[in-house]
C-alpha cells in the first residue's frame, strides 16, 4: 500500500544545506499498522510530510497503492500532533468533521451519516454540537481523529498525535486507535517519540537513525494480537521489545556524540 523508495530531504538556507533524511527505503502493506520511532530531531515528521504530498522530497520516490505521491493523496488522512491548530475553533464538532467530505462532494445525506458514525466510533456522539474549545484536550483529538476516518482512508498518517495529553488519556487513545484499526481495516504509519507506545500498538516498528535519517531496524512485534494496557504493558516479551528499541535508540544517540 505505502512504498517509500530512496527518500532523501535536504533544506537550504543562509548559505549551507542541511540533510535532514539520507535514504529512507520500506513499504507497508495493506491493512499494517506500522510505527515509526528513532532520536529526537531525527526527521519524523519531515518524512510523514513528504509521505502525505506536503513537502517535496529532495531524492527518491513515494508511492500509495502504486500511484506516485506528488500532491496529497485522494486516499490519504493525517492526524497532526497539534489538535488545537488543526480543527476550527468557530465551527462545531460535527461541522469539524464534515468539512473534508465537502470537498470530496458527497452528498449531504451520506456527509451527515460519516459524521454520526465516526464522532459515535471515538466516543463522542453526544458533541456533535459542541466547539473545539469546550472539550478536553483529549476529547479535541478524538475529533480530529474522527474527522479523518470520516474521510474513509485507504491509508491513515499519524503525527506523535498523543504527544499533548495526559497518560491516562493517552492509554485511551491508543486503545481507541488500535480498535479502530482493527475493525476498520486501514493502513495506518503511526509516528512517535514514546518507545512503549510504539510496541504496544504496532505490528512492527521502524527504528530511524540519527540525522541524516536512514532505517536502522525493520523489527517485529510478536505480541498477541488482542492487548490490553494492563497486561501486555507487564508481559514478559513486552519489556524485552521496548529494551531492544530503547537500545537502539541509545545507539543512534551515541553516534551523533561520537561523529
Amino acid at each position: 500500500m505505502l512504498d517509500v523508495k530512496g527518500l532523501k530531504k535536504t533544506y537550504t538556507g543562509d548559505g549551507r544545506t542541511v540533510e535532514a533524511v539520507r535514504d529512507l527505503t520500506f513499504t507497508v502493506a495493506d491493512g499494517d499498522l506500522t510505527c515509526l520511532v528513532g532520536p529526537s530531531g531525527c526527521g519524523k515528521t519531515t518524512l510523514l510530510k513528504c509521505i502525505a504530498g506536503l513537502l517535496p522530497p529532495s531524492g527518491g520516490t513515494v508511492t500509495v497503492d502504486g500511484t506516485p505521491v506528488t500532491g496529497p493523496p485522494p486516499g490519504m488522512a493525517v492526524v497532526f500532533q497539534e489538535y488545537g491548530r488543526s480543527l476550527f475553533p468557530w465551527m462545531r464538532v460535527a461541522a469539524n468533521v464534515e468539512l473534508p467530505l465537502r470537498q470530496k462532494g458527497l452528498p449531504r445525506e451520506r456527509r451527515r451519516e460519516l459524521v454520526a458514525e465516526s464522532l459515535a466510533a471515538v466516543g463522542l456522539a453526544d458533541a456533535h454540537g459542541a466547539y473545539p474549545w469546550q472539550l478536553s484536550g483529549g476529547m479535541q483529538q478524538r475529533v480530529a481523529i474522527a474527522r479523518a476516518i470520516a474521510y474513509e482512508p485507504r491509508v491513515l498518517l499519524m503525527d506523535e498525535p498523543f504527544a499533548a495529553v495526559d497518560a491516562q488519556t493517552r492509554a485511551d487513545l491508543e486503545d481507541l486507535i488500535r480498535g479502530l484499526w482493527q475493525r476498520l481495516g486501514v493502513t495506518v504509519l503511526f509516528v512517535t517519540h514514546d518507545i512503549d507506545e510504539a510496541v504496544y500498538l504496532g505490528q512492527r516498528v521502524l527504528i530511524l537513525s540519527a540525522s541524516p535519517t536512514v532505517v536502522r531496524e525493520d523489527l517485529p512485534i510478536d505480541l498477541p494480537a488482542e492487548r490490553d494496557q494492563l497486561h501486555t504493558r507487564a508481559a514478559p516479551r513486552f519489556t524485552e521489545l521496548r529494551t531492544h528499541v530503547y537500545e537502539q535508540i541509545q545507539a543512534a544517540k551515541r553516534s551523533i556524540a561520537a561523529s
